[in-house]
């Protein structure tokens, strides 16, 4: 096995991060030249290229990115390491790193764990959080690189723990003047004669109307597709086009633009979230005590 050095991994993440060896040496209150015999160092030990030196800075090459990404994730485990130790000092402390979907954190996620934070007696227990698609979360957790990961309950979760969290309701987004508009509610079929606005092909959402357009032996005509829900009512309330979109989301637009919501009575329309998490973090009193909160807040 390799003897690697960790202050030599971490300046290297540094370099990454930066762009470049002079930011990263100021960053790390080291010499340039320190930073570069380091990464050299490094380079010989594994035998191989790992930084893209030029006029512009550095980058890493294929082989850099994939040992960059596998420093991230033991960082972020020596991390949790020294919280879950500190916890048996005298009160709970850590970090924990929650991974969930766009559909999760643009609804309740994000004001469920600030009124976590909130609490007087988890002021040491510091939470990130980073928006990912459902592969992505479930795979960040499964390789311990992320303590609990949140989006609907309808994805493979194998070799990992769920627990129910909320639950949504889709419909339909339409401008106020929209031939829709004074609808009080309607199957998705019914949508099918209008141009819509969609989220990325890679999402959830995306790949949920597209099943229930092939049911009906349709498809769906996008007039744009977007990145973000934000951006989505947007384009809706430019009449641009129909938008599928959380109903919880959709109420906060409705007082910013010119938006009519309308729910949809297909029964894959009541969604419901879970939480995915593996065996090693019921060892972790600062990830239980989240979990437990937002287990609480099923609704």
């Amino acid at each position: 096995m390799r003897d690697l050095d960790l202050k030599s991994l971490r300046l290297f993440a540094a370099v990454c991060d930066n762009g470049n060896i002079k930011d990263a040496a100021l960053q790390e209150h080291i010499e340039p030249s320190a930073i570069s015999k380091r990464i050299s160092q490094l380079e010989d030990v594994l035998g191989i290229q790992l930084l893209v030196r030029g006029r512009m800075g550095a980058e890493p090459t294929p082989a850099g990115q994939t040992l960059l990404e596998h420093i991230r994730t033991l960082m972020f485990t020596l991390q949790r390491i020294e919280g879950d130790i500190d916890s048996f000092k005298g009160g709970i402390k850590g970090h924990v790193r929650l991974v969930a979907s766009a559909s999760a954190i643009a609804e309740s996620l994000l004001d469920d764990v600030a009124a976590f934070m909130r609490l007087p007696e988890n002021r040491d227990i510091k939470v990130d959080i980073e928006e990912h698609l459902s592969i992505d979360l479930i795979r960040a957790v499964s390789s311990g690189s992320a303590s609990l990961g949140v989006c609907w309950d309808t994805a493979s979760f194998e070799g990992l723990e769920h627990v129910p969290y909320r639950s949504d309701q889709l419909a339909l987004a339409v401008h106020n003047e929209h031939p829709l508009a004074k609808k009080k509610t309607l199957k998705f079929a019914q949508t099918l004669a209008f141009e819509h606005v969609g989220l990325s092909p890679h999402t959830a959402v995306y790949r949920l109307l597209q099943k229930a357009a092939a049911q009906d032996g349709k498809t769906i005509v996008y007039r744009s597709v977007v990145s973000n829900f934000d951006a989505a009512f947007r384009v809706v309330a430019a009449n641009l086009g129909v938008s599928v979109v959380p109903i919880q989301v959709g109420a906060t637009y409705q007082r910013m633009f010119p938006v009519t919501l309308i729910p949809l009575t297909d029964t894959w329309a009541k969604r419901n979230f879970a939480i995915c998490f593996s065996e090693t973090v019921k060892h972790q009193p600062a990830v239980m005590r989240l979990l437990e909160f937002l287990q609480a807040k099923r609704s």
